[in-house]
């Protein structure tokens, strides 16, 4: 092609390249090995042909006779600049050599017009997920996941979905389960092979044993190095094989649409990881394939329990004189039906720790947390109650239910039904369904007791108690309570808060006081770290879905957990997320020492080294304060939530007053 007919891009100016040197420059996308030797200016296809080493970073080095070569950096290959001939007089190495002018002081370099992108396996596989409903993916770009990397470039320019890039694929994996949790619709993590798919794990876990849907997108070495031991190659199949409900390597004869159909079905049906890899070679191979979607594909979930198990469970309740309603996440989509049942029967609601929130403590029939991040009020309830109507709990060892009183359990998945002990009656079905049913069957006995005005008193007892407990103050430190007490007045009403694990966890459950917030968590696995990755993956759901659109997003944590993932804040930053973080910041890992006290071990390696938590939020872009007195949270929280982006208030508690 004639220099008329090239594009013509500029690359730099001469005084970037000293004489003897060379260096990779990009034209437009095309990576180039640009040299400057003998006066002479030269531009070649920057990747060695050998391993696709990176002739730019490599140097000229001078033959017997004098000759200019280019060494590639990693095998030591040799290349004539001007005709990209190796020594010993091959003449073709596959190497394009592109025109150099200088242009005054700029450099410009001749490449051919773009030709229009051929469409590739992960274009079409990519719309595919796109037509089942993800929205959102959090990944880090790399060197084996740069074909599908571009096809969600390409996605994300045309508005189909938001690419989050984070500092660390653990972050990914968490704010993926976290998006899953709260929409019961996947996000996607995207990493390159070996050690950035193998950091998914954690994150991975979390969503299956909280039974989460989330896409795993793996890159991979190329087909041809499958098996010898390449750089990071690793079995990814056997890697997730335990913690995916489903994995399969996309390969170069693959039904390509119809397997991220089949991850997508897995990971939504299931609410499980469906994890896929993808090599290389077969990312940007060409495809004609039509992407797929889920209509015809799907069914309706609503399962109406059995008609003896209504007559039976209706006996029961109308024959209860102190009923209770314990509710776990399983109930999260039928939050609005379990309450007015329990309005229907007068019967107290108590949630799980998981489900805080799916009744507002504010509710006449509310009783707070059962278990160990509890409140005296629901464990109150449990004791004079005559019959427990369970609805989707997992009965955890956590949560604590007495399985010997009388047991009614709901829940849509059978293996759920007395799993650890044998209940009263079980009963499998859609729970939404099963609440709509009693409303017509049930009644409240005559003879029943008051217990919602009973709740009304147990609750000022509580709150008298909790008011009474700021006196323990003695200078170390801000009560937990206080830091509860101001979010509960300040908190808004239908805010998404993801929480770590931890003494400030516990805190939380017990004197936090929910409004209608929904509350995230790490559940059965209890990561510590969950908190604000888990937040990003909620800021984005309230950017794709009308239900959260609008939705303020709070992230807590102690100074353990928040230091697992603290550069994710400057994720935050980048992409504006409007995220209040608070630190309750005690200096060490307070329940692992809480934990040594009380098995009389030694108090031993729990102590942290932390820098100003504040000033580091500031110095990443975003709001930061620190509160050294009770007197002061209020103000300074105030001022946090009202920040538009990312906000940090980190609070000095004591260690012992949680």
């Amino acid at each position: 092609m004639s220099n008329d007919t090239l594009e013509w891009v500029n690359v730099g100016v001469t005084a970037d390249l000293p004489e003897g040197r060379v260096k990779t420059v990009t034209a437009r996308n095309i990576s180039i090995c640009l040299s400057h030797f003998d006066g002479q200016w030269a531009a070649m296809d920057n990747h060695c042909p050998h391993q696709g080493g990176p002739l730019g970073e490599g140097s000229i080095e001078r033959g017997v006779e004098g000759q200019c070569w280019i060494r590639c950096p990693w095998h030591g290959w040799d290349f004539d600049p001007l005709t990209g001939a190796p020594p010993g007089g091959h003449k073709d190495t596959g190497q394009t050599l592109y025109p150099v002018e200088i242009r005054g002081e700029d450099i410009f370099i001749g490449v051919e017009p773009e030709p229009e992108r051929e469409r590739t396996v992960t274009d079409a596989m990519t719309d595919t997920m796109i037509n089942w409903g993800v929205k959102s993916i959090f990944g880090m770009v790399g060197h084996s996941n740069l074909g599908l990397a571009d096809s969600l470039r390409l996605a994300a320019q045309d508005g189909k979905l938001s690419y989050y890039g984070i500092r660390h694929e653990g972050a990914a994996a968490f704010a993926a389960s976290a998006y899953g949790k709260l929409t019961g619709q996947p996000a996607a993590c995207v990493t390159i092979a070996g050690p950035g798919a193998t950091n998914l794990l954690t994150g991975m876990w979390d969503a299956k044993v909280d039974r989460a849907p989330v896409l795993a997108l793996t890159g991979q070495v190329q087909t041809q190095v499958f098996g010898p031991g390449a750089f990071q190659d690793i079995d990814l199949k056997s890697a997730f094989d335990a913690v995916s409900r489903f994995s399969q390597t996309v390969l170069s004869t693959s039904k390509h649409t119809e397997l991220m159909s089949l991850a997508c079905k897995n990971a939504i049906v299931e609410r499980d990881v469906a994890h896929l890899i993808f090599p290389d070679d077969v990312q940007t191979q060409p495809s004609k394939a039509k992407p797929r979607g889920p209509k015809g594909r799907m069914g309706d979930t609503a399962i109406k329990p059995s008609d003896g198990d209504i007559d039976a469970a209706t006996d029961m309740i109308n024959r209860a004189r102190r009923p209770i309603i314990i509710i776990g996440h399983g109930a999260v989509h039928a939050r609005d039906d379990v309450i007015a049942f329990a309005e229907k029967i007068g019967a107290p609601v108590l949630t799980t720790f998981k489900a805080k929130g799916l009744i507002a403590d504010s509710h006449p029939n509310a009783a707070g947390v059962l278990g160990r991040s509890g409140t005296p009020i629901a464990s109150w309830c449990v004791a004079t109650s005559d019959l427990l109507i369970t609805l989707g709990t997992s009965f955890s060892n956590h949560t604590g239910i007495e399985p010997s009183k009388r047991i009614i359990q709901v829940d849509f998945e059978r293996m759920q039904l007395g799993k650890f002990h044998r209940v009263t009656l079980p009963v499998w079905g859609d729970i939404g369904a099963f609440c709509k049913v009693m409303m017509d069957a049930v009644r409240k006995p005559a003879d029943a007791d008051d217990q919602i005005t009973e709740l009304a008193g147990r609750w000022a007892m509580w709150r008298d108690e909790k008011r009474s407990r700021l006196a323990e103050e003695k200078g170390n430190g801000i009560h937990s309570f206080a830091v509860f007490d101001a979010l509960t007045k300040l908190c808004p009403d239908d805010a998404i808060i993801a929480v770590d694990v931890g003494n400030n966890t516990y805190s939380f459950g017990r004197y936090f006081e929910t409004k209608g917030q929904r509350v995230l968590m790490s559940g059965y696995l209890g990561s510590i770290g969950f908190g604000l990755p888990a937040a990003m993956g909620a800021w984005a759901a309230t950017q794709d879905l009308d239900a959260f659109k609008g939705r303020k997003v709070i992230s807590i944590s102690g100074d353990g957990g928040f230091g697992q993932y603290a550069m994710e804040f400057t994720t935050a930053v980048k992409y504006g997320m409007d995220i209040t973080h608070i630190l309750l910041n005690n200096g060490q890992l307070g329940k692992i020492s809480k934990e040594q006290q009380a098995g009389q071990w030694p108090v031993w390696e729990t102590q942290l080294t932390n820098p100003s938590f504040a000033a580091f939020a500031r110095l990443c872009g975003g709001h930061g304060s620190r509160v050294t007195e009770t007197a002061n949270i209020e103000q300074a929280m105030a001022e946090a939530l009202a920040h538009d982006g990312p906000a940090l208030i980190e609070i000095m508690t004591d260690a012992e007053l949680v």
